[in-house]
């Protein structure tokens, strides 16, 4: 009796091709993680990691040089047009924040953005296997605003509440996030096992 290939595997072998093609950079790895998560048809990511075309096989062929040919998702999610406003204040907080040269800070960007408007906890949105990973992406592309985040609040909410305060909207009426009743949903431990190995 054969055992069929899991969902794991898949993903384990998309990642593990796209790192045999690597130029040697910052992101590479994470790219392959997201990436091989969309050619599962997992994660929420819409067509090209929220990049055009062009620009995205532009970053491929950056980091990926020797590919010789990219595999495309069969399953494509969309941006909704409603959450544009809002991502373009959400593109301006971060690109007030790269730490990443051009054009791997606007690249990172895009994908950033695109990745915020699922409705999961951002790592998994993203097809990243993990939240350090996620962790890892802000540290290493956004420095100055990872390093407001002292008090490990959940990535999403964090930049949420950035854009907010950016903005002089307060909306939580509490004094301080210790005495919040949403204080476990903003800083609680998220689920950190994975859709991949």
């Amino acid at each position: 009796m054969t055992t069929m290939p899991t969902l794991h595997t898949y993903q384990q072998n998309h990642y593990d091709y796209l790192m045999q093609h690597r130029r040697g950079n910052t992101n590479e790895h994470l790219l392959a993680q997201m990436y091989a998560t969309a050619l599962c048809g997992q994660g929420t990511m819409p067509l090209y990691l929220g990049l055009p075309l062009d620009i995205f096989r532009s970053m491929m062929d950056y980091h990926f040089p020797t590919l010789p040919q990219l595999p495309l998702p069969t399953v494509t999610q969309h941006l909704e047009a409603a959450r544009m406003p809002e991502l373009d204040d959400l593109r301006t907080l971060l690109q007030q924040n790269v730490s990443q040269v051009p054009p791997d800070s606007g690249w990172m960007t895009e994908i950033l953005c695109a990745g915020c408007t699922g409705n999961d906890h951002l790592w998994q949105d993203l097809g990243l296997w993990s939240r350090k990973e996620l962790s890892a992406l802000m540290h290493d592309n956004f420095r100055p605003l990872a390093e407001r985040n002292t008090k490990d609040m959940k990535w999403k909410k964090f930049l949420y509440k950035q854009m907010c305060e950016g903005e002089g909207v307060y909306v939580c009426r509490a004094p301080s996030c210790k005495v919040c009743v949403d204080y476990a949903a903003c800083f609680a431990p998220e689920d950190d096992t994975c859709n991949a190995p």
